[in-house]
This record gives C-alpha cells, structure tokens and sequence, in this order.
C-alpha cells in the first residue's frame, strides 16, 4: 500500500493548519514566512498555496508547510485545495522557494555574550518545540533586559502565543539568564 508523503496536524493556532512532508526535504534548514501572496511572487509553493481559496499565510520549513485559513474559511475545502497543490508542487520537482527568501536565523557576529546565549538556546531548544506546533521564532534583539522575538507561521496569531511567551520562553530565559527581564515579540 502507497503511504501518503504528506499528512496534515491540528496545530494550537484554530486558524492555522500544518502539514508535514516525508517525501524529501522543502528547505535545509530555518523558515520562509509569506504574510500574504504579494511576499511569494518568485517563490513556486506558496504562490500554489496562494491560489488555493482561503489561505491567508503560508510558512515553509525544512519538513513542514503551516497555512494560516482566512476569517471564516471553510476549512475542509482549504485543507482538500492545500493537499492537492502540495501534490502538484512535490510532483513538479520545483524548488519550493526563492533561497532569499529563507531566514536560517540571523546573523550573530555582533551579539554580547547575553545576546549569544539567548540565540544559543531560542535555536537549540525553543525553535523546535515551537517548529513541531508548526511555527517558528527567531531572536531578534536584547535590550535593557528585554528580548525581543519574532513569532511566525501558526505562533503569529494563535491565542496561546501570549502564555507561550512567558510562560515558556521567558521563564526558560530568565532560569538561566537572571538578566533577562521579559521577552516581547515584534
């Protein structure tokens, strides 16, 4: 029996769906992040992905694509148009983005030993956790004991981002780091 290479999850988002690919990889490593159709114009899986009726954002990563359904979609329709055009783009052989547009997290030449540690462990042990929810995080600055992240994919807008913000990042930050006073996403 033929075993599908794509199998769709419920992620913590109500809005968002993630599909995982065990065909073969979409991306090395990181994350591209399409908020809308214009941000995909020389990228051949999320322009499909696009064009499906009421998808409203889509994020690649390396094994998994997250779309984001439109206020008040149908997402039984949404789910059959996405899992038809992941077919269509896994059988055309296409790369799936435009390598600009992936974000492998930033560079750290110019991070302070807080900064270096904070990446350090947003990379080692927060990114995945937050990549098996179908999103993604990526450090952006520290500051007078503020960090800031960036949240993508199914983070961007679930209604749980808030507690998995502090809760999560920002207690697992400040056990280790006591000068890390809050974590913010810009």
């Amino acid at each position: 029996m033929h075993q599908d290479p794509i199998r769709m999850e419920f992620t913590p988002n109500p809005r968002t769906l993630k599909y995982v690919i065990n065909q073969r990889p979409l991306l090395p490593r990181g994350t591209a992040n399409f908020p809308n159709s214009e941000s995909a114009a020389t990228s051949p899986l999320p322009l499909r992905l696009f064009a499906v009726p009421g998808v409203e954002a889509v994020m690649v990563g390396p094994s998994f694509v997250t779309i984001t359904l439109e206020e008040g979609a149908n997402a039984a329709s949404v789910h059959d148009g996405v899992h038809m055009a992941l077919h269509a783009h896994l059988d055309s052989g296409e790369h799936p983005v435009d390598p600009s547009a992936v974000g492998a997290g930033e560079s750290a030449a110019a991070d302070g030993p807080t900064a270096s540690r904070i990446r350090e462990i947003i990379e080692e042990e927060i990114r995945p956790a937050v990549a098996m929810d179908g999103g993604d995080i990526t450090f952006e600055n520290f500051s007078s004991g503020i960090v800031y992240v960036q949240m993508k994919g199914a983070c961007a807008a679930c209604p749980s981002s808030t507690a998995t913000l502090k809760m999560g990042i920002e207690a697992r930050l400040r056990e280790e780091l006591p000068e890390v006073l809050e974590v913010v996403a810009v």
